[in-house]
């Protein structure tokens, strides 16, 4: 353990998991269902079809677990923030009801699914809560609770909770859990196989073609030919005209796991204000840790991610005291017009091409109902939550003005991005130090890694040709428009982009 914050992120989940790895596709395959992203969605969809006797084949642009399920704080609720008084007035009681019991049959689920397969995934029971120690947000909290009611949520609005930090209200949602999640979908995998699925690995899926049967196309040129296809890979691969880049934002939060200096009294907690904080218990290597994460910002924009961590670090120390630093990571999440995720055909004529994304920072629920929807839909049963979650769906008034804000920051960032001047140069760089140079007039990402080599990049997104910039926290080229993210070396690492940036001599 150690005295000083890790300085190259890592995920607690990924590291203290043996994943099971599967090979690279290297010929065409035929499949029932062809599902592609290695996460929460896609690994529960490919275990529940192929107990229904379906040929399953996922694939996966990388190892499984690399995207946001392997950087999630995997907490299993239903308590997503200030959601349900918002979701009551946009949507209406109905839909804001669909939305609550599909997560709660989320959550029994992931239990029942533990309890009948015999998991071992730390699987946890706890109560979470909103709280806020700001007058402007106790309105906020007693609206929420109002709205609990009206939709027979279990709730309590406290003047006190367990943790010793000011607060002036709090709302209360009891028996919640966490849980390991890759330690939970490192089993399913293993029944997947069992079951006689196929998973492959850093296999790139780029398209999907449409002729007697669904064909996805991969990198390399195979084809996965498939009555259903799955997209599950957090930002669509593919867009079929659906125009999800633009009813969506990508937006980073990060997470610092650590072993405190004072004890903590249980329980799950995430403040109501700005800047966000989440706070879970999680035990590693036998001895008592926390994660404690938030500073939710968009993607590629904002000051540097680095203080972003180092936030984190000090509300850590304030509030708990750090013993020992142990990891520190950060995840991406997509955000839709209307805070619920897209789950379902990816338009109203295209019912054999199902996507599931935009769970806001509330995977492991809303992966899971996705999953559980979809199934349904490819078995030909009816899903009584489907309505809210309908793809297609478009609400006049508050989405018409988020989708002008959305697009209008994109609009912001790419004239930004093309007229930035920095007046830096490769002799300015650091060791383990990114820039913005120009060479020859050529806007240029520059970093010079610990053994003093430099990268150079083209910094030209590939999706829609925004400019990247550097993320100082995890060492990554991030687009501040649509949220794809590039290596130093100009690999993807995750998109909507397909294609790595241009390497320069």
């Amino acid at each position: 353990m150690s005295k000083k914050i890790p300085q190259h992120p890592e995920s607690y989940w990924r590291d203290s998991t043996n994943a099971i790895t599967s090979k690279q596709l290297e010929k065409d395959i035929k499949a029932d269902v062809g599902i592609v992203g290695g996460g929460i969605t896609g690994i529960t969809a490919a275990y529940l079809l192929s107990k229904k006797g379906k040929k399953v084949v996922l694939l996966d642009a990388g190892p499984l677990f690399n995207g946001t399920t392997g950087h999630t704080t995997a907490k299993i609720t239903a308590q997503h923030g200030i959601v349900y008084d918002s979701f009551i007035q946009q949507l209406g009681v109905e839909k804001a009801e669909q939305y609550y019991k599909a997560n709660k049959q989320a959550m029994e689920f992931i239990k029942e699914t533990i309890d009948q397969e015999g998991i071992d995934c730390e699987y946890t029971v706890d109560d979470a809560y909103i709280y806020t120690d700001s007058d402007k947000k106790i309105q906020k909290l007693e609206q929420e609770k109002e709205a609990y009611d009206k939709l027979g949520i279990i709730g309590e609005l406290l003047d006190e909770i367990p943790l010793n930090i000011p607060i002036k209200k709090a709302l209360k949602m009891e028996n919640q859990a966490h849980f390991h999640p890759l330690k939970y979908l490192n089993h399913l995998v293993q029944i997947i196989q069992q079951n006689g699925g196929e998973i492959y690995e850093n296999t790139t899926a780029i398209d999907v073609e449409y002729s007697d049967h669904q064909h996805i196309i991969t990198r390399n040129g195979h084809r996965v030919v498939c009555d259903h296809v799955i997209v599950a890979s957090h930002f669509p691969f593919i867009d079929g005209e659906g125009f999800y880049f633009t009813r969506m934002y990508p937006s980073r939060s990060y997470l610092m796991a650590f072993e405190p200096e004072k004890s903590f009294p249980g329980g799950m907690y995430i403040n109501a204000g700005q800047p966000s904080r989440t706070i879970r218990y999680v035990n590693i290597d036998g001895k008592d840790a926390l994660l404690v994460g938030g500073e939710k910002h968009k993607t590629g924009q904002g000051k540097p991610e680095i203080e972003h961590y180092e936030a984190i670090e000090k509300f850590a120390q304030d509030t708990f005291g750090i013993k020992n630093y142990l990891y520190r990571w950060s995840a991406q999440d997509l955000t839709t017009l209307d805070k619920v995720p897209y789950i379902g055909p990816i338009t109203s004529d295209q019912p054999e091409l199902l996507l599931a994304t935009g769970y806001r920072k509330w995977g492991m629920t809303n992966g899971t109902a996705a999953a559980l929807l979809l199934t349904d839909f490819i078995l030909g049963e009816k899903n009584p939550y489907a309505e809210v979650f309908d793809p297609s769906r478009f609400h006049a008034q508050p989405d018409i003005k988020k989708f002008a804000e959305i697009n209008a920051d994109v609009a912001k960032h790419l004239l930004k991005g093309k007229l930035e001047f920095t007046g830096k140069s490769i002799e300015d760089l650091k060791e383990d130090e990114g820039q913005i140079i120009r060479i020859k007039g050529k806007r240029t990402g520059a970093y010079k890694d610990e053994q003093g080599k430099v990268h150079l990049v083209d910094t030209t997104c590939t999706h829609l040709g925004c400019e990247v910039n550097w993320n100082s926290g995890d060492r990554t080229w991030d687009c501040p428009c649509h949220g794809s993210r590039f290596s130093v070396k100009g690999e993807v690492i995750e998109g909507p982009a397909q294609k790595p940036l241009t390497k320069y001599n």
